[in-house]
């Protein structure tokens, strides 16, 4: 359990909010809150915050999904800068390319009314905000690259620093067989996010708020509305201790793909899905230069799945397959029903999720999804399994399973629900609690928050979150990453934002 000091002295606020979960959206929730003054009680299951499902794509924009609405797109688009404004430490600044097989149905044409209508958007929020200008010039939001421009790609050398978007599209064009996709190919300024990265931020973070309290390796065993709806009562157990309750004055359900469970303890009926998912960690010591990410696209489900390349220093890639051999999972997407707001996921699923994973499992999966991307890059079948994969149940609000932008709901009295499906998402949870609690009055003189700092953009509004040193957050995550069975580079950074600003020559 880690009790949190702080070098800040305490607001002392009568208003005290409770987080059920401490992933990207109840992490993100209490850090806003918190740096606000508000008093905060976080609880986390496990030992450290931030694990779950294997963030590791930004998503400014929703370029890898052809199937979501233009909307959804221009909220993830708008979320994602807002993510990049807070979390600067945390991004991986590197172009995504989207190439398009021929065996797939889908057109590079088809693409582009979505990319001009999100270029126009981000130009528009750049226009009217200049510190939005996050994801490089909003003339330059993406490149197409013809069979002539990437033949002449072919006969450059790889750099060994990238400054421009055609030497992030070398490899790219040496690599891969023109012959199987259909042109042209099109790299966009989607970048990465480190789940690792995040996970160090908010934990430093919380170190020196002296008005939040992080309860680590604590389950939430019960909780009850207390009378005249004044709030609520937690029960909580932590780790070897004996158990224990805490009343707070406003409750925060962010238990992830558990969110049903506080849901049935407080007697809400909530449709959802959760989804099992998993990404694999590969090691190819022979790739030369630095990659972007790659998404070769491709049918949902199918053998022909989607594949996903994300690059990591030192030759690691973490890898999706959008078929049920990789990625998906056979009966891995369940749905709630009349009786519980839970889905209910069966042993296999909750071994994974609890106990281990087997290794034969790790390297068969793992193995598959190798030769999946070998299918596009020949030279990636020599990769070998280089770290336990990174997983986790995702939950959807509803019933559509293409739902990509969702972020908040709200229940009886005092009761709101963190419902992101993207970890970009969760600043607009943050955004949308800190306004229902002035909706419902509990925002008032006896309840400050500080005033110098509330209603200014969103990032000046975390100070103490600014103050940390990019260093100590790499050096944190590396720990992480390392506990967490997973390589210490994918904890590093790629890239750096200054990268992402630099002029970009056009074709």
């Amino acid at each position: 359990m880690i009790e949190c000091d702080s070098q800040q002295p305490p607001s002392s606020p009568s208003l005290r909010i409770g987080v059920v979960g401490g992933g990207m959206a109840g992490s993100t929730v209490a850090l806003r809150l918190a740096e606000l003054g508000l008093e905060i009680v976080l609880f986390e299951e496990g030992k450290t915050l931030v694990n779950g499902p294997p963030i590791c794509h930004l998503h400014a924009g929703g370029n890898l999904y052809r199937e979501i609405s233009d909307q959804q797109c221009i909220t993830l688009l708008h979320q994602s800068i807002d993510t990049l404004q807070v979390y600067p430490h945390t991004a991986n600044i590197r172009p995504t390319v989207i190439a398009i097989p021929k065996r797939d149905k889908g057109s590079p044409d088809a693409l582009l009314p979505r990319l001009k209508k999100l270029q126009h958007e981000y130009a528009s929020l750049v226009e009217q905000q200049p510190s939005k200008k996050v994801l490089g010039s909003p003339s330059e939001y993406f490149k197409l690259y013809d069979r002539a421009a990437l033949e002449a790609l072919t006969e450059k050398e790889i750099p060994d620093a990238v400054t421009t978007l055609d030497d992030w599209m070398i490899p790219v064009a040496k690599n891969l067989n023109l012959d199987e996709f259909k042109l042209p190919l099109i790299i966009v300024q989607e970048y990465g996010l480190s789940i690792f990265r995040i996970a160090s931020t908010v934990t430093l973070a919380f170190e020196k708020l002296a008005n939040c309290r992080v309860l680590t390796s604590t389950k939430v065993i019960d909780i009850q509305p207390r009378t005249n709806s004044q709030g609520w009562e937690i029960s909580y157990q932590s780790r070897g201790q004996a158990a224990d309750s805490v009343h707070v004055d406003y409750l925060i359900n962010a238990c992830g793909y558990r969110t049903g469970t506080l849901d049935d303890m407080s007697g809400f009926k909530r449709d959802r899905l959760v989804e099992f998912k998993a990404a694999y960690i590969a090691h190819w010591p022979e790739c030369h230069g630095q990659w972007p990410e790659v998404i070769f696209h491709g049918e949902r489900g199918t053998p022909d799945g989607m594949a996903q390349l994300t690059p990591y220093p030192g030759g690691y890639f973490q890898l999706h397959g959008m078929t049920e051999e990789i990625t998906l999972f056979k009966q891995g997407l369940v749905s709630s029903s009349s009786s519980s707001a839970q889905p209910k996921l069966n042993s296999l699923f909750n071994r994974k999720l609890t106990d281990r994973w087997y290794q034969n499992e790790i390297e068969r999966r793992t193995d598959k999804a190798i030769d999946h991307v070998a299918q596009f890059i020949p030279a990636f079948g020599s990769a070998t399994v280089g770290g336990n994969p990174m997983f986790g149940a995702q939950q959807i609000p509803g019933d559509d399973p293409t739902l990509r932008a969702a972020d908040v709901s709200f229940a009886g009295s005092r009761y709101a629900r963190a419902e992101i499906v993207k970890a970009s998402s969760a600043l607009a949870v943050a955004d949308a609690i800190l306004e229902q609690l002035k909706e419902e009055s509990l925002l008032t003189s006896g309840n400050p928050i500080k005033a110098a700092t509330y209603g200014t953009e969103t990032a000046q509004q975390f100070s103490i979150t600014n103050t940390l040193a990019p260093d100590n957050i790499t050096s944190l995550a590396e720990e992480f990453a390392i506990s967490r069975a997973c390589p210490a580079e994918l904890a590093r950074p790629v890239g750096t934002l200054s990268i992402a600003k630099t002029s970009i020559t056009k074709s």
